[in-house]
């Protein structure tokens, strides 16, 4: 079986038939699935604030709800997940 680390390695599919092929030969890493579930952060954490073009964060929810995720949560997934693949290349 083949490890999907990253939710943008699973390909956008043109019907159930190649989904099922797909997930024959790959599985979600458990990372990435245990990255998904929301828990409670007991640290402290800083609110921001960003703008975003209306067209982008359409798009960002729309993924989001795609994966049955909180869009907030998926953006700051990208996030950590961005600034662990920046500190890898150090």
């Amino acid at each position: 079986m083949t490890p999907i680390s990253r939710w943008s390695d699973i390909p956008a599919f043109d019907d159930e038939e190649a989904e099922a092929k797909f997930w024959e030969s790959h599985e979600l890493d458990a990372r990435l699935m245990s990255g998904s579930i929301h828990e409670p952060d007991s640290r402290e954490s800083t609110t921001i604030t960003l703008r975003f073009d209306p067209r982008m964060l359409s798009r960002i929810k729309r993924i989001a709800r795609s994966r049955f995720l909180n869009y907030q949560s998926m953006m700051k997934q990208w996030l950590a997940e961005r600034l662990e693949d920046e500190l890898r290349k150090q």
